[in-house]
């Protein structure tokens, strides 16, 4: 899909601190400079960011496990019509490899399947394994994936009757060091506090959710350079959660319930000490896809200065997730709307414009 010419004016921010006040877009390709030789020309006018990022999602899977391809197209077409436009698959069961000959819809960068513990996770979503099982898995995953590999870190456990590590630190070691040879960065389901010391010993790369992190070991993240991805809108569905589990594990629903409400401070303090934050939704389990505007106004609602909140979702996680931006010769891949969104991040939910490859989808 290349798309027709497009002329944007108004205000594109190319970065937090570039401004600049037109781009082209020609043959799908971002330019600063108009081409020679234009004719025919579609202006659109506002305040331009490169796609929006979703960092954590879950295309092909809902509630119940693996969907067909047209739940998978709904979902990914919900994203792009979101101004999502680069999706950090973070685990599902079923082969969404079609969507990248799909020039209609988000690009997706995939972490294979997720890996957990046997019965240590939601039925039908991962593979359910042992601890001596787990390098092969993760090696398995890593040349299945797009250069990340997804663990359940922590889950309830029966016996205990609330959330723990699910694997020792030997078999972690073992997997992520199997992981960085594969050339993939490990990324892990952790909710609770008593997981994140191994997984950060191991060297783990990020933490998905992170409500566990402490003063003990948001210092750890912080020297090794872990990032985190809140999930604050999943994470506000924990009360619900607790009053489910009640009855049969009073002691998770209480602890689950803790972490929600310290939610905001936990990702104010990581934020403060310097550790890397980006923005996911956790969409596709329990939740509906489109929300990332959403969960960029949870992460200034905790805390995070609306330019880092925005980075948090565009710049920053294309830099990270090693995709490019608003820049010279780059795919136009980018979001127009009717205001500043540095004032005020509440405008990334009503976009005026959805430029895709160059052409305007929604």
């Amino acid at each position: 899909m290349s798309g027709e010419a497009l002329h944007v004016r108004g205000r594109v921010l190319v970065g937090p601190e570039d401004v600049r006040d037109e781009l082209w877009v020609v043959g799908g390709r971002v330019s600063f400079e108009r081409p020679a030789g234009l004719r025919e020309v579609r202006t659109l006018h506002g305040w331009a960011l490169p796609g929006l990022v979703d960092a954590h999602c879950h295309v092909g899977l809902d509630a119940h496990g693996p969907v067909d391809d047209a739940t998978s197209e709904k979902q990914a077409l919900t994203d792009r019509d979101a101004g999502a436009l680069l999706l950090r698959d973070a685990g599902s069961p079923s082969d969404t490899r079609w969507v990248d000959d799909r020039d209609d819809l988000p690009r997706i960068i995939r972490a294979g399947r997720h890996i957990a513990r046997t019965r240590r996770y939601i039925r039908n979503y991962a593979h359910e394994i042992e601890p001596g099982d787990l390098a092969a898995y993760v090696r398995a995953e890593a040349r299945r994936g797009d250069g990340w590999v997804k663990l359940v870190g922590d889950w309830i456990d029966r016996g205990s009757g609330d959330l723990e590590p699910c694997w020792p630190r030997w078999a972690l070691d073992e997997a992520i060091a199997a992981a960085h040879a594969e050339g993939a960065r490990v990324t892990a389901h952790c909710f609770s506090e008593n997981s994140l010391a191994d997984l950060v010993g191991a060297g783990i790369d990020c933490i998905e959710h992170a409500t566990g992190l402490t003063g003990e070991t948001i210092p750890l993240f912080a020297e090794r350079g872990v990032a985190i991805v809140p999930t604050l809108v999943n994470i506000g569905t924990f009360p619900g959660i607790a009053d489910r589990g009640e009855a049969k594990f009073p002691a998770y629903a209480a602890h689950i319930r803790e972490l929600h409400r310290r939610r905001y401070a936990t990702v104010a303090a990581a934020y403060e000490a310097g550790l890397p934050v980006f923005t996911g939704t956790d969409a596709g389990g329990s939740l509906p896809h489109g929300l990332v505007a959403q969960e960029v106004a949870e992460l200034v609602r905790a805390g995070l200065p609306p330019v880092a909140a925005l980075s948090a979702a565009t710049w920053g996680a294309r830099e990270w997730l090693g995709r490019p931006g608003l820049t010279e010769g780059a795919p136009a891949d980018l979001v127009v709307y009717g205001s500043d969104p540095r004032a005020d991040v509440r405008v990334l939910a009503d976009p005026l414009a959805v430029v895709l490859r160059g052409a305007v989808v929604a």
